[in-house]
């Protein structure tokens, strides 16, 4: 194992255990080693990153109160 990965390693084991299989998740796609089917989108779910992507793209974003209401509607 090189020094730069054995870095990367530890740094992973600091994070949360979903945030642990996140960067596991990403490191299988970039070996070629995917762990999970891939994910097909519903009509539904196309149609809402569509509209997502347009208002981005429109510069509609959410302002820092929304955003702040979200979190706390999750607990952070």
């Amino acid at each position: 194992m090189t020094t730069l990965f054995d870095h990367a390693v530890e740094a992973t084991r600091q994070l949360p255990p979903e945030a642990q299989d996140d960067v596991a998740r990403v490191l299988l796609r970039l070996i070629g080693d995917d762990v999970e089917k891939i994910y097909h989108l519903s009509p539904e779910e196309s149609t809402a990153i569509d509209r997502s992507v347009a208002q981005a793209e429109r510069g509609e974003f959410a302002s820092e109160v929304e955003v702040r209401q979200v979190w706390a509607k999750y607990g952070f």
